[in-house]
């Protein structure tokens, strides 16, 4: 529970300052990260509890960039299966502004505790899968990438409802002159929501691994060693060279790792899983395939009113810049906190 600071719109969580009243009180802790605690809240206007995430970014500016990323991307998102901002608060002049705190819906638990505690019904995974597909849709029509899909960042509430939750690590807007150099295009976050399906099916992770390399093994030793020509999309010399030295490995057919499984399931699960990005299907073709038929309607999986980008690369701007640049974008919330 909060403990009293001294000052009536301040609460202290475990030694951290929160300057959020009086619109939110009663804090109570959830956890942190690298970048930030998070807190629970009664916002005083509406009585209900939200989540509220303080962010101290502005000693760094990789830390500026990447909540600069957050805000822009994440207050332009409206999607019932995606987490959004609701709102920013912040100091009331720029010159006083050490951190940023923004108000975001708060669930109850998330994938991973669930999947700790039981196993799922086919219905379950079936509902949950189809909501982390339209809600990834939603992302990947603002030309925005995940790159970290898992189901500790899928978050739940009692009645089934599923979010994406977007780290703000590794948010990564797409640029057509970087999928050939780095490689990193759509097809990435479908290959981990198929990891996520295949941790739905039996509650523990297809693809365990100790370190890279013993990961590529275990992924080898289920869907079979790459042939030539899906080798070709690795850019990599080395990676590639490395690859086609292994062992060959046969493909292990899916209703002998899940044998419970709905058929309709595996087949999804193997066209995500599938070695070659290009040969993998799309957030579109998931969504309308048998398995989520009886949830399938194209005209109620809306996507971005525009695809997201970045007026200004963000990579050499000093954080002073950046700063500037927060306290923009936050201006748009700054009168629901008067």
């Amino acid at each position: 529970m909060a403990e009293g600071a001294g000052k009536p719109n301040v609460e202290v969580v475990r030694g951290q300052h929160f300057e959020v009243g009086p619109r939110y009180s009663g804090l109570q802790y959830i956890g942190e990260g690298a970048y930030g605690m998070v807190c629970s809240a009664v916002d005083q206007t509406t009585g209900k509890r939200i989540a509220i995430k303080k962010i101290s970014p502005f000693e760094h500016q990789t830390y500026c960039q990447r909540t600069l990323r957050e805000i822009k991307i994440l207050r332009r998102f409206k999607h019932e299966n995606v987490i959004g901002i609701e709102n920013i608060i912040r100091s009331a002049s720029i010159d006083e502004m050490k951190d940023v705190y923004i108000v975001q819906c708060l669930m109850e638990t998330d994938l991973y505790k669930l999947l700790k505690t039981q196993q799922l019904s086919n219905d379950h995974v079936c509902y949950f899968l189809y909501q982390i597909l339209r809600g990834l849709k939603y992302i990947h029509s603002a030309n925005v990438l995940h790159r970290d899909l898992k189901p500790s960042n899928l978050l739940l509430n009692t009645t089934c409802d599923l979010k994406v939750t977007l780290s703000l690590t590794h948010l990564w807007t797409l640029k057509t002159h970087m999928l050939n150099s780095k490689g990193y295009t759509k097809s990435i976050d479908i290959w981990s929501v198929g990891c996520i399906l295949a941790e739905m099916l039996n509650n523990r992770p297809i693809f365990p691994g100790k370190h890279y390399l013993d990961q590529i093994s275990h992924i080898l030793g289920v869907v079979g060693s790459p042939s030539a020509e899906d080798l070709s999309w690795i850019i990599n010399d080395k990676a590639r060279s490395y690859l086609q030295s292994l062992p060959y490995k046969a493909k292990v057919p899916w209703n002998r790792i899940f044998p419970k499984a709905d058929s309709h399931a595996l087949n999804l699960l193997d066209r995500m899983l599938t070695f070659n990005p290009h040969k993998r299907i799309t957030v579109e073709e998931a969504l309308a395939h048998e398995y989520l038929s009886q949830y399938y309607d194209p005209d109620d999986e809306p996507v971005a009113s525009e695809p997201f980008k970045f007026d200004t690369e963000l990579d050499d701007l000093p954080k002073e810049k950046l700063k500037e640049m927060i306290w923009e974008e936050t201006k748009f919330f700054s009168h629901q906190n008067k």
